[in-house]
């Protein structure tokens, strides 16, 4: 299978891993949906939905800048009305959205803590529910959503809780998900990164990582494995990037390697066993 002519609703698509998503799927002539906050530059981001949607015209695909806030939920229903639309229908939805701090319990503001859920679990059910629909009409539907596996061990809660629950809670909507539209053809499975990537939040945020994460090609790449695949045959599961791809037959990883040469850093979230294969390769 291949993307083309599919439809993809991304959300923070317009920058980091959501775009590189976008990208992907343009080189095949996908219609992509750029949902995501930024309109006008930012003094600390690069990118906004104008300019990601020139990039992705340029790859090959047709692209639709929405502004939208997942927390709003007339803001987005009236987004996946227009894709729906403008190019007939929804074949893949992308939860990439998400907001990240890293911090204690007593540095954590509820409205930190607030913003956290109602971006990562809220958003991440609110635009599934929105999609649903038409994803049930699509051929191949998929909602492909960046969490972690479920690996309820105290060390991934102790440093942050806030930030934990919240991305546990949208690893917690394709648990609940993915069995809920078993019967209804539409795939549903979460993609996570073995190792940091080079991303805006990951440098405003762990800055001492940023020399050591891979490009957001790799999740590229991985995501469009996952979503390429056929819907009936693989729902409920929790990928890791590398793991995928080496399914798909890649070996060398080089292509994605850190600007700096320096071995790629293991992201959080990552089982003890999967880590431990890792490191001693």
């Amino acid at each position: 299978m291949t993307l083309q002519g599919k439809t993809l609703f991304i959300t923070g698509a317009s920058r980091g891993i959501g775009l590189a998503i976008a990208l992907r799927a343009a080189r095949d002539g996908a219609n992509v949906a750029i949902a995501a906050k930024t309109a006008e530059p930012h003094p600390k981001l690069e990118g906004t939905i104008h300019t990601a949607a020139a990039a992705i015209e340029q790859a090959g695909g047709k692209a639709l800048p929405l502004v939208v806030d997942v927390r709003d939920e007339a803001a987005v229903e009236d987004a996946v009305a227009r894709t729906v639309e403008r190019f007939g229908g929804i074949d893949v939805l992308v939860n990439n959205a998400s907001a990240i701090s890293l911090t204690d319990t007593p540095s954590t503001e509820m409205k930190r803590y607030d913003l956290m859920q109602s971006i990562n679990a809220r958003g991440t059910f609110l635009c599934t529910r929105a999609a649903l629909p038409h994803l049930e009409r699509a051929a191949n539907p998929h909602v492909l959503t960046l969490s972690p596996p479920l690996d309820l061990q105290a060390k991934w809660f102790a440093p942050h809780v806030a930030y934990t629950i919240a991305k546990f809670g949208m690893s917690l909507c394709t648990l609940g998900h993915a069995e809920e539209f078993r019967g209804r053809g539409v795939a549903v499975n979460s993609l996570w990164p073995l190792t940091t990537i080079d991303t805006a939040a990951v440098r405003n945020k762990i800055p001492q990582l940023a020399d050591a994460s891979r490009s957001p090609a790799i999740m590229a790449d991985a995501a469009y494995a996952i979503v390429t695949r056929p819907a009936r045959e693989v729902t409920g599961r929790f990928f890791i990037d590398e793991e995928v791809l080496r399914a798909e037959g890649v070996t060398d990883f080089s292509i994605y390697a850190p600007v700096s040469g320096a071995k790629p850093a293991l992201d959080f979230f990552i089982p003890d066993e999967v880590a431990a294969s890792y490191r001693r390769s």
